[in-house]
This record gives structure tokens, sequence and C-alpha cells, in this order.
């Protein structure tokens, strides 16, 4: 698989598989997630600190154009920085982000509950050097890489081995755990007739970073009323829960996204191994 973005004197231009399946014109909420990490993570103090709450705000279309990349420190300490970034198209801001980096320590004594959690994951690895198409799993049912696989109203689950963010650049943990935050948006909003709703943000929070390639993304939660939908996952990789993912999004019903047709366009594999 090639990558989402190329990188020519300090501006991102988009390949094909970056593009939204809401608009040709558009890029997908997950590259965008990415890019913005990929350029907050420079900021990152050092690696015993961990991107803990990542932000992104997307209210503009992202342009299937070239990208302009800003960012800055906006506070600096001994245990947090808090960075933040921006996508400028045409000299106009299309979308921002903030993270906060916490440094990492030993954990407080004593014993706190926790919820006891099924997380699934396919037994066969999804770890091809070069990323492969998400799984996606539907209540019971079997994983699949059928996009079609998710028209039904069970929890959905996604597994996932992202490839290169920017060619020629491996992908690090954080734009992993970043691009597919955006995903949110798929595993809790696809239901019997697509998806329905756009997200206009997306809030992923870690408790430390993924290990290996693979990480998954189950359904947590979903909250609608007036056309606002307020949606959570859990994300999680062969070791256990990392993170949570929460989106708000606007019922965009006019546009309902068919996952098989954007995946046939795309001419991603409806059934591979």
């Amino acid at each position: 698989m090639a990558a989402f973005f190329t990188h020519e004197n300090g501006r991102f231009t988009a390949t094909r598989m970056a593009v939204s399946a809401w608009s040709s014109g558009q890029l997908a909420g997950t590259a965008v997630c990415g890019l913005l990490a990929h350029e907050l993570e420079t900021h990152r103090p050092g690696t015993d600190f961990v991107p803990a709450r990542f932000t992104v705000d997307l209210f503009s279309p992202v342009l299937n154009e070239p990208i302009e990349l800003r960012s800055s420190i906006v506070r600096d300490g001994n245990r947090i920085r808090v960075a933040d970034a921006a996508i400028v198209q045409h000299d106009r801001v299309r979308a921002r982000a903030t993270v906060q980096f916490l440094v990492a320590t030993a954990e407080p004594p004593g014993r706190i509950w926790q919820p006891a959690r099924d997380l699934p994951a396919p037994a066969t690895p999804l770890d091809g050097p070069e990323g492969s198409p998400p799984l996606f799993k539907s209540g019971s049912f079997d994983w699949t890489h059928d996009f079609a696989s998710g028209v039904n109203p069970h929890r959905k689950a996604a597994w996932n081995n992202v490839p290169s963010l920017i060619e020629g650049v491996p992908i690090t943990p954080f734009e992993r755990a970043a691009f597919v935050s955006d995903s949110t948006n798929l595993v809790c909003n696809w239901g019997t007739e697509g998806v329905g709703y756009i997200n206009t943000d997306v809030t992923m929070t870690l408790s430390r970073l993924p290990e290996g390639v693979e990480l998954g993304l189950q359904a947590r939660d979903h909250v609608s009323s007036n056309g606002i939908a307020v949606s959570t996952a859990t994300l999680y990789d062969r070791s256990g829960e990392l993170g949570v993912c929460t989106i708000t999004a606007l019922s965009n019903a006019r546009r309902q996204v068919d996952m098989a047709a954007f995946a046939e366009a795309q001419a991603f594999p409806a059934s591979a191994n």
C-alpha cells in the first residue's frame, strides 16, 4: 500500500488513499488527524512524554490540494507540554489540533475499579510491512475486509495496520493512533443505511502509545438527538486497552455514505486475506 501524503518544499500533497468518502475534492478525517499528529509530534519533549490528549477540530473541509502545516508550543513545563497545530490552505485554517504531552511516571498505590471489557482481535495477525486494508467486525460475526459488512445495527469494531502516512517516512505509534481515532465515526455511526453522521471533531486520550503495528477500535457508546451524535470508542492493541476516542457529529442524512461503494471507487479489496 502507498502512503497518504507526499512532501516537497514544505508542503504536503495527498494521494488517492487520503480522499474522503464524502467528496473526492476533500480529504478523509483519518488522514487529516494523522497529518496533524505528525506535526505535533515534532514538539514532543522526549520518549518519556506520552501524548495523553489529542483533540482535532474539523470545522472546514480540508481540500484535496497542497497543505501547509503550522504549529507552536503553548505551554512548556517539567511534566506537561501543550502544542497547537493547524492545516492551512489559501491562507485559511481548515482544521486545527492540540496535544497535551504528559511525563510518564510510576502508578500511585491502591486499587481502583475498572470495567471488564471484551476487546476482540483477529486470530491471524494483520502485520504486513506495507500496511493492510482494515478488518471489520459486527456483533458476533467474524472479522472481514468487506466494506459492506457493517450495514446492520450491531456493535462494530475495526482492526487496523495503517501504512506510512508520508511517503518515505515510517509511521510512528502516535501518528498511527491519531489516524485510527477518526474511525470512531465509522465504528459508532455505521448502521443499516450506511454512515449518516459526519464528525466535527475527535478527541483521543491515551495512557500509553500503541505497541506493534496492529490497532483496534471498538464502539463504546452512542448518544444522539436533534441530528447531533456524541460517540465514544475504545482504542486497544494486542496488549489491551490504551485509550478512549470521543467524537461529536452532525447528521448528514442527505449524503449518507455507502462504505461498500466508496471502497469500490477507491479500488480497496473487498475480501482480501
